[in-house]
């Protein structure tokens, strides 16, 4: 099969171009991939004049048959080579390596030297410039070359069209090095940085609101998306606006930071045995761990303006947890970190629950306990250190902040919690993180600590105390002591304290309905000596609790040498009834013996409450 085309070349004194005139010439067919039949590869399109072809170029799988003297009449790179004689008919042989835009590029080249009408447009531009870059088509060739026609239609015509400009900085993608070397994509960048810059910028006749040109800029590849931004800084951008575009470029490229990352969830069956996995949307098999993805991530974070106020809290955890997945630099996740600190007060509890990733190994789990928990806490122990950090190089009292900080990880602590395979030590350096004057109440972490022994419920008495210690009984609101009272989960002595901060409240409380508040001074000092009072006798209590607490240790110890035995119930239960007489009759001693102390409701409500107690 054969495709005519009529030539009508430039007047020329030489001999051949006479030659050339009003001969038909058939430009020449591809050799087709092997993807493409038989047949098709079969066929061949070659150069038919009257004149032989004397030359034979071959760019990738393409070989063309032309003429040499048109070439070289306007090319200077194949007009100064040697070219080899040719085994074929053809005359020379020539092979061009690396030519910019391929052999569709070339076909149009031909088109060109032959005289013959090319269209130059927005898609073609680049390939053209960079080819004719290549073949060295200058003006000491010809006047009115092919650099100079494709330079004058790329300057004049695309770099003033935001879209065309947009479709050549797209073309040059495939045309690395030679389009940062011709200073395309300079041109391009600094284009589009100046249109999107420029205060009621538009498109054609359309005024456009900010932020119109995210979407087109957002379509570029990162290299030249970050070259952009580079150039739009410059321009005085406020950082807001470059974070937003940040953003856009993020939700475009890295879906997963929604939908990827659905979190962790399912428990193993075994005993204290967690098995989880990360869902992912990639059919492929989880998450691929993509060079692609990674350089994006690492260049989105190192182009975020450094202001606070460019990007939100909730998009710098969703950048944290991309990079850890995808094992970004860890000077980068730092600085992250440093940053999510510095905003934390707008953080919420399910931005911080990062899930472990790095307990991943092709899909498996390690069997340390201690790596198999849900969620990262190392990352927010980190997080809440530089949140300290920076509170205090600033030097300023922000209580509503810090309190804000205190409830968001006490609501943090209380979602960790249920993980059956936290350690007590990361659970208690977590919550001992923040100063004591931090938390003006500590109801968040009673709720944070009632759940992790709701959680181990076979936890052994001392590290149940141990979580305890880090709980301030005094600053328990009155209804948490109600609760915190009739909690077996917590130890003893812990319920003690909790009712001797139940009853102060209860008192205070009582006192203040009865407006005792602006007493005489001679009431309120009455008032004042009858909360020590309270307070003496309840650590009295304290102290008799726990005596009757190791008398029935002892019992249990004699009860269980006895075992073997048959067992004498009654005698069990007499012994354990002489025990508890005994102990309140102690305590009904004390309270008449001295007749020093006046009844009381609240006092009354206190011995019921050691009653059930005991």
């Amino acid at each position: 099969m054969k495709k005519s085309l009529q030539v009508t070349e430039p007047g020329s004194d030489s001999d051949g171009i006479d030659q050339v005139h009003d001969q038909r010439i058939v430009i020449p067919t591809k050799f087709v991939s092997i993807a493409d039949s038989l047949e098709k590869r079969e066929h061949s399109r070659f150069l038919t004049s009257q004149i032989p072809t004397d030359l034979s170029i071959q760019v990738q799988e393409t070989t063309f048959n032309v003429h040499k003297y048109p070439l070289v009449s306007k090319c200077g790179y194949i007009g100064r080579l040697e070219l080899q004689p040719s085994i074929s008919n053809y005359g020379y042989d020539l092979k061009l390596e690396n030519f910019p835009g391929g052999s569709e590029t070339f076909e149009i080249i031909l088109k060109f030297c032959y005289g013959l009408p090319v269209d130059l447009n927005p898609n073609n531009i680049a390939l053209l410039r960079c080819a004719s870059e290549f073949l060295e088509m200058t003006e000491e060739f010809e006047d009115g070359n092919l650099i100079t026609k494709s330079e004058a239609f790329l300057t004049f015509v695309v770099l003033c069209s935001w879209k065309d400009t947009i479709t050549v900085l797209k073309s040059c993608e495939a045309l690395f090095p030679w389009a940062e070397n011709l200073q395309i994509v300079r041109r391009c960048c600094d284009s589009l940085a100046w249109k999107a810059s420029r205060k009621n910028s538009s498109t054609g006749d359309a005024v456009h609101e900010e932020g119109w040109w995210f979407d087109d800029i957002a379509t570029l590849r990162i290299d030249h998306f970050r070259r952009i931004i580079t150039a739009i800084r410059a321009k005085g951008i406020t950082p807001e606006i470059i974070g937003k575009c940040i953003v856009h470029y993020a939700d475009r490229w890295l879906p997963g930071m929604d939908m990827e990352i659905e979190g962790v969830r399912g428990y193993g069956h075994g005993k204290n045995e967690l098995q989880f996995s990360i869902c992912s949307q990639n059919e492929e098999g989880g998450i691929a761990h993509s060079k692609e993805q990674k350089a994006i991530i690492e260049s989105l974070i190192s182009m975020l303006p450094p202001q606070q106020e460019a990007v939100s809290c909730k998009f710098l955890l969703q950048m944290l947890k991309m990079a850890i997945v995808y094992s970004a630099t860890p000077a980068l996740i730092s600085e992250l970190e440093k940053r999510v600190g510095m905003m934390l007060e707008d953080a919420s509890v399910n931005d911080l629950l990062i899930p472990s990733y790095k307990n991943f190994d092709q899909g498996k789990l390690t069997n340390s306990p201690e790596r198999c928990t849900m969620h990262d806490i190392d990352v927010v122990q980190r997080i809440v250190e530089y949140f300290l950090m920076h509170e205090q190089q600033q030097q300023q009292q922000q209580k509503s902040g810090k309190c804000n900080i205190s409830k968001l990880l006490d609501n943090y602590l209380a979602e960790i919690a249920r993980d059956p395979n936290l350690s007590v030590t990361k659970f208690q350096v977590l919550a001992e993180s923040l100063p004591e004057n931090v938390r003006t109440c500590h109801d968040g972490l009673y709720r944070a600590i009632d759940t992790y022994l709701k959680t181990n419920r076979s936890l052994p008495e001392h590290d149940r105390r141990r979580l305890c210690k880090i709980m301030n009984c005094e600053k328990l609101s009155l209804d948490a002591c109600m609760h915190a009272a009739q909690n077996d989960r917590l130890p003893l002595r812990t319920i003690v304290q909790v009712l001797l901060s139940e009853q102060l409240k209860m008192r205070e409380e009582m006192l203040d309905k009865n407006g005792n508040t602006s007493e005489p001074e001679g009431n309120q000092s009455s008032t004042n000596m009858e909360i020590k009072t309270m307070k003496a006798e309840l650590e009295n209590m304290k102290t008799k609790m726990e005596a009757l607490q190791s008398d029935y240790s002892g019992l249990q110890k004699e009860y269980g040498k006895l075992s073997n035995k048959p067992k004498n119930a009654s005698g069990w239960a007499l012994s354990w009834r002489r025990i508890r007489n005994s102990f309140h009759a102690k305590l009904d001693g004390d309270e008449t013996g001295d007749g020093q102390q006046r009844p009381n409701p609240a006092r009354k409500r206190s011995s019921k409450r050691r009653s059930s107690i005991s």
